[in-house]
């Protein structure tokens, strides 16, 4: 069973499907998702898939895009969901240059913050990291993320940038931009993590591979990135299944046999 390490299905993309996409899951190989949180807004319907589906599991986090009116009252929100045993992480968080909005301070502020957040939960991180490489790593290196660990999610750096990434007790995800033609970049670094270092996600429903980009991306869809890294590392895809689930459930401490 594949394990997908990031999606949205509390996205309004799939606001007329979600539980008839969910329950097809396990019948597809795909036997563990993680649904990853933007917005306290978000938490109510994050909420109401892990008490649905046994396989699903949740981050609790602010995305950088969404911290402009962020304040303390949203940390204790943050605190009091991540109590929930199925909450496995704090994310996503991070910077996104790509835009500058909001401002940059702001975003580092709150970056900051919640990785202090999820040092005092004891629990990793999950990353978001767009056109921000150097403040993303200097400001996890200030705040000790290399005490609880976590992943990278849809990974866009160099190899070059993967030695970094590591020491700092991190994973590194690949997603749909593998498969893209012309992505040159991330099947250069996939060669640099080390097997135990490597997960696969969809980011559903963005960043859909090919053959189906343009499409809404869904984790039905999981398999097309595990079939590009097992061709990158000329591994077999049972190889490529079994070690990237693992390494899904070591990252974010999940006890269960699938």
């Amino acid at each position: 069973m594949l394990f997908d390490t990031h999606a949205h299905y509390d996205d309004e993309r799939f606001s007329k499907d979600a539980d008839e996409l969910l329950s097809s899951m396990n019948a597809n190989n795909v036997g563990l998702i993680m649904n990853s949180c933007s917005s306290t807004d978000d938490i109510p319907r994050i909420f109401e898939f892990i008490k649905r589906y046994p396989f699903v599991y949740a981050s609790v986090g602010v995305h950088p895009s969404e911290t402009e009116k962020l304040t303390e009252k949203d940390m204790d929100i943050l605190a009091e969901a991540a109590a929930h045993p199925k909450v496995k992480a704090i994310g996503e968080i991070g910077l996104d240059y790509y835009y500058n909005d909001p401002p940059r301070d702001i975003q580092k502020k709150w970056f900051a913050r919640q990785i202090d957040l999820a040092r005092e939960l004891k629990l990793p991180i999950i990353i978001h990291d767009r056109d921000a490489h150097a403040d993303t790593l200097s400001i996890l290196r200030e705040h000790h993320a290399e005490d609880i660990g976590g992943v990278f999610h849809c990974y866009s750096g160099s190899a070059e940038m993967v030695r970094e990434v590591l020491d700092l007790n991190m994973y590194v995800a690949f997603g749909g931009t593998l498969t893209f033609k012309k992505s040159v970049r991330p099947a250069e670094a996939v060669k640099a993590v080390p097997l135990d270092r490597i997960l696969i996600e969809t980011d559903s429903p963005y960043l859909t591979p090919e053959p189906h980009r343009g499409k809404r991306n869904s984790s039905l869809y999981i398999h097309y990135v595990a079939e590009k890294l097992a061709d990158i590392l000329d591994m077999s895809c049972d190889d490529i299944e079994k070690i990237t689930t693992e390494n899904g459930l070591r990252c974010f401490n999940i006890q269960e046999d699938i």
